[in-house]
């Protein structure tokens, strides 16, 4: 069973992001681009990895947008 620390230090590829919130990687990366993501951190392949934190700061631009703000 993972514990807490083990799924907080998660890392999630772009596509799996992506399915999650079901939206696009253009619109993931435009989101990264105008800051409202942090910049994720790389593999030694440059993909992309991101974290806990950048999953609550998207579920946040998805709240912020259906509520019409």
């Amino acid at each position: 069973m993972k514990s807490m620390q083990d799924i907080s230090r998660k890392r999630y590829k772009t596509i799996e992001v992506c399915e999650l919130f079901d939206v696009s990687r253009a619109t993931l990366f435009r989101w990264e681009r105008e800051g409202l993501i942090s910049g994720p951190s790389r593999d030694w392949r440059n993909w992309r990895l991101y974290t806990a934190q950048h999953i609550k700061e998207i579920k946040q631009i998805i709240r912020t947008r259906k509520s019409g703000q």
